[in-house]
């Protein structure tokens, strides 16, 4: 009797822990089959930080902007402006200035930083879509037709490549493109030093289409055409800063006529700085010359000492003035 009773309980303890174990397997196999549909429902999110919060957002897919691009680039043919054969293209044109100078007065020249834009319409480019404006990089600019703008009066001019091309595009739904890039531009500049050191200059910085005359590119102001940052970051040493006006004229070439557009910046010398540069230590030299006036004639050594030192005294102000 007592052996059959030592076997029904270990068979209740065998079927308890059996029974457990089976209970056990069941909730974890559940929690493994719910882990696995919530993976597949999340897989159109992405996790984004919000207020120290994880959130779910919904993915952008980049296949959308990328197909929209390869159907606006089909067929498309960047060597033909836009509306060719119908109507002049219109450039509107508009320039933040950065910083002028310095102005160097022997070149006959000075420095500009500019970021210059452009914007014009081409309906090759409209497209249909939930966005409404595409924000591109530098490397879609060689994909299509860009303006052949060049300025006129300068020098030496460089685009900023640092880290990256600094160019901007931008391509609306309705085929209207913003395009905007950064230069540092040595500019012609023909000083008028006549009224030295009371003159005054318009240093011009004029730029056209180098092949398209009027009746295949037109160029005109946006409203605001041209702004300019604060002048504390100016390296305007020896000129003070008057004001700018913005001007459209017409040249006419044997190749055709070409709108140009010219932005003259007015500038003014100031007094101050060669008053203390090459006025007083000019005058101070004339009035130590005297001085030698009133020395004994026989008292050589003095005199040649002073002739001397009014000579080295001299040598400054006349490399001001060179």
């Amino acid at each position: 009797m007592g052996s059959e009773k030592h076997c029904f309980s270990t068979f209740l303890l065998y079927a308890s822990s059996s029974f457990c174990f089976k209970l056990y397997l069941s909730v974890l196999m559940m929690f493994v089959l719910r882990a696995g549909a919530n993976k597949v429902d999340d897989e159109d999110y992405e996790d984004t930080v919000l207020n120290r919060t994880w959130v779910l957002a919904p993915r952008v897919h980049e296949s959308d902007v990328t197909n929209i691009l390869n159907d606006l680039l089909k067929g498309y043919d960047n060597k033909l402006r836009p509306d060719i054969g119908v109507k002049p293209t219109v450039i509107e044109s508009d320039v933040y200035v950065n910083s002028i100078g310095p102005v160097d007065a022997i070149n006959m020249e000075y420095t500009i930083d500019i970021f210059f834009a452009q914007s014009w319409y081409d309906s090759r480019l409209k497209f249909n879509g939930t966005m409404k404006i595409l924000m591109l990089n530098s490397n879609m600019v060689g994909k299509i037709w860009i303006p052949d703008t060049f300025f006129r009066n300068s020098r030496k001019s460089d685009a900023h490549w640092i880290t990256t091309p600094n160019r901007l595009l931008r391509i609306r739904n309705d085929g209207k493109i913003l395009y905007t890039l950064r230069l540092t531009i040595n500019a012609e500049c023909y000083l008028q030093l006549h009224d030295f050191p009371m003159d005054h200059h318009s240093c011009p910085l004029a730029f056209s289409s180098f092949g398209y005359p009027k009746n295949e590119i037109m160029y005109r102001w946006k409203h605001d055409a041209v702004e300019i940052v604060h002048q504390k970051h100016w390296r305007l040493y020896q000129f003070a800063f008057d004001g700018f006006r913005n001007t459209t004229d017409v040249m006419h070439t044997l190749s055709g006529d070409y709108v140009i557009m010219t932005i003259f910046f007015d500038l003014s010398r100031r007094m101050g700085y060669f008053t203390i540069q090459t006025y007083i230590p000019c005058s101070l030299t004339v009035v130590l010359s005297w001085v030698s006036f009133w020395i004994n004639k026989e008292a050589v050594p003095a005199r040649t000492s002073l002739g001397w030192n009014r000579l080295f005294a001299t040598l400054p102000s006349y490399v001001n003035l060179t």
